[in-house]
């Protein structure tokens, strides 16, 4: 699948939130990245009963207490860090009330609310609020887009997309889709997850997690550090932009989603499908690998994936690929699982602001197997005109979206 302007309408990013471990709100997430992100700690949940517990965790202060619930359902602190998310980027794009009852939500979502069902099975609160009522009803995990929708009071639709660790990379691309096709002028999209064990028990049994820090690249790495967090952006139309005297950050300029078919967790060794999705997002964004200033890898610290990426990027690339510089972002907020894709692009939106890529976390032994570039020392310009984006997951689902510099951009 693909998408990009010459389908329809160019699609701008006109507002951005974010609450992640480097603290609330893009401007803490701006300053986090440019000082070298953050470090795991344990999780702060006495029946995370396994051997590795460690994540990239929100401080506990930033956590909002609300919502404390949507309906009769109680949230956890995914839908609730979504909500903070959201509210920032709306109220950072200028969009007043009347434009907000219109908008749809579109958000990537895997874990959901899983960190109140968690707490019921515990006995207790894990990330959930304080809230009374009924504590064995039913009710659904994936409540994260429609919690958002509420809150902002927001009835465009809403879609929630859950196809693992790419879902809000997808998230973007349908978003895109609506604005281009003329079906909504703005879209808000985006992701969020909180702290679960489930996560953490499932890889702990697949023996795919870091003792010590996510660390991709590195050839002394041992799985990946989960992160929990949310991030929101403002997607709009070019036209409506303009006539709201909006300044966009980037333009999402392309997008393209393939499917490996090789394995229900392994990527394919070859990274066919993975190059796919590169070269099909290039071309619906109207550029070549030549305007690629800048790469925000999926790069999650585990042994298989950090080869087949490095390979795709080579394979790509070309000769470029050596000097083509990566931002590791992983390495300074862990895995997001669901909103990873969404971290990536407000990560290459902020990239193309700044023109700035920020220093990246020092690796011990960059592994010979991945011969890419990541700057460590300190920052380098950003040279190119875009900035690629590649988010994977289970089942082998790959999204590559594509982020340009926009005219009118400050």
């Amino acid at each position: 699948m693909t998408a990009g302007h010459g389908a329809g309408r160019r699609v701008v990013v006109t507002g951005l939130g974010a609450i992640s471990c480097l603290g609330a709100g893009v401007p803490a997430f701006w300053r986090g990245l440019a000082s070298g992100g953050s470090r795991p700690e344990p999780m702060a949940d006495p029946a995370a009963r396994m051997r590795n517990r460690r994540m990239y965790l929100v401080p506990q202060a930033d956590v909002p207490t609300e919502p404390a619930r949507l309906a009769h359902v109680p949230l956890a602190a995914g839908p609730r860090m979504a909500v903070a998310a959201a509210r920032e980027a709306v109220a950072d794009a200028g969009l007043d009330a009347r434009t907000r009852a219109g908008l749809p939500v579109v958000m990537g979502v895997e874990m959901g609310n899983a960190g109140m069902h968690e707490g019921r099975r515990a006995g207790g609160p894990v990330g959930a609020a304080p809230v009374g009522g009924d504590n064995t009803a039913w009710s659904p995990m994936t409540v994260t887009s429609a919690a958002v929708g509420a809150a902002l009071g927001a009835t465009g639709g809403n879609v929630s997309v859950g196809n693992a660790c790419a879902a809000s990379g997808y998230a973007a691309a349908l978003a895109a889709d609506m604005i281009r096709s003329g079906e909504a002028d703005i879209v808000l999209t985006g992701g969020a997850e909180g702290p679960t064990r489930v996560g953490m028990g499932v890889f702990n049994r697949l023996g795919a997690l870091d003792s010590d820090r996510c660390r991709p690249f590195d050839l002394h790495r041992q799985g990946t550090v989960f992160g929990d967090g949310a991030a929101m952006l403002v997607l709009e139309s070019a036209e409506s932009a303009a006539r709201r005297g909006a300044t966009p950050y980037a333009e999402l300029a392309g997008a393209a989603w393939s499917c490996d078919a090789h394995h229900p967790t392994a990527p394919d060794p070859s990274g066919t499908q993975a190059s796919r999705s590169i070269r099909q997002a290039l071309t619906e964004a109207g550029l070549t690998g030549a305007d690629i200033g800048a790469v925000v890898p999926h790069g999650t610290g585990t042994p298989l994936n950090d080869v087949v990426e490095s390979r795709v990027l080579n394979e790509v690339f070309g000769h470029r690929s050596p000097r083509l510089p990566l931002f590791s972002l992983k390495a300074m907020i862990g895995h997001t699982a669901g909103v990873a894709g969404a971290f990536g692009c407000l990560t290459a939106a902020l990239l193309l602001h700044h023109r700035t890529i920020p220093a990246n976390a020092p690796l011990d032994e960059q592994d010979p197997e991945c011969p890419v570039w990541l700057p460590q020392k300190e920052s380098v310009p950003l040279s190119g005109r875009a900035v690629l984006v590649n988010s994977y997951a289970f089942g082998g689902n790959n999204v590559s979206v594509v982020l340009a510099g926009a005219e009118g951009a400050a």
